[in-house]
């Protein structure tokens, strides 16, 4: 548990996932943002597994251009995989449809099978595009580029902070860690062990808090006034262009198919 919980506090350090270089990389950060969230509107939304098996194949497509480590990407597919199998399991139960077959009493329907599965695909085909065009961009530029989108201040400063900050909790975190295995604490699963944990989180939510009024003190002391100054001016290119224009043609692409099925 306190591995864990250590790992979840370092995991994220703001940095990009590991790749290689590509041509994703030379893309405009904010046309990154845009096409993997009109992506997953698009997928999410459709209706027809033609649509959402090609928008899994792009998926792949893009996976490949932005040089990810592949069985490390599909690792983290997986694990979340096995959540949507939770899903493929119980959905089948719980939609009304033909009968697949009775289980105690229970039937589980083909509509629902099919729900489920429909599901799974949608939720990997996102999760492949954001791996590859939003997560391979480090959180400071994507804070940045959030910004640019106009997306609120608040939203943005929080971002910010928490890449910023994170790796400082982490380490309060790993010093009140050592301090409970200096006064030979044992992790354990009984009352003792939920009440050390408890008291664990409660400091760690106090001192965090008293460091965020020292920072906000120090920063009206600089002037801070509650707006955020960007610094890296970004532009559009041609290959943002072509990139967009490409993106854009897959989509409507999708779309149709999508309207065909719903009309037939």
């Amino acid at each position: 548990m306190s591995q864990g919980l250590e790992h979840s506090l370092t995991s994220w350090s703001g940095q990009a996932l590991k790749h290689q270089s590509s041509w994703i990389d030379e893309l405009d950060a904010r046309v990154r943002v845009v096409c993997a969230a009109l992506f997953a509107l698009v997928v999410v939304s459709s209706v027809s597994f033609v649509a959402v098996l090609l928008g899994l194949s792009f998926a792949f497509f893009v996976v490949k251009a932005s040089k990810l480590n592949i069985k490390r990407t599909l690792r983290r597919v997986v694990a979340m995989d096995l959540f949507m199998l939770t899903l493929i399991c119980v959905l089948p139960f719980t939609t009304p449809g033909d009968t697949m077959f009775t289980l105690f009493g229970l039937s589980a329907s083909w509509q629902g099978l099919t729900h489920a599965l429909l599901i799974t695909l949608k939720a990997n085909a996102v999760l492949l595009v954001l791996f590859s065009l939003v997560a391979t961009m480090s959180a400071s530029t994507f804070g940045h580029a959030l910004a640019h989108l106009k997306v609120p201040d608040k939203l943005v400063h929080l971002l910010l902070f928490l890449v910023r900050y994170l790796d400082v909790i982490s380490q309060e975190y790993k010093k009140m860690r050592r301090a409970m295995q200096a006064r030979a604490f044992v992790m354990g699963t009984n009352f003792h062990t939920w009440k050390s944990i408890g008291y664990l989180f409660g400091m760690l939510l106090i001192r965090s808090i008293e460091r965020a009024e020292r920072i906000l003190g120090a920063m009206k002391c600089r002037g801070f006034c509650g707006r955020f100054y960007l610094n890296d001016e970004m532009k559009i290119t041609p290959l943002d262009r072509r990139f967009s224009a490409f993106f854009s043609c897959f989509l409507i692409l999708l779309i149709g198919i999508n309207v065909d099925d719903l009309l037939q």
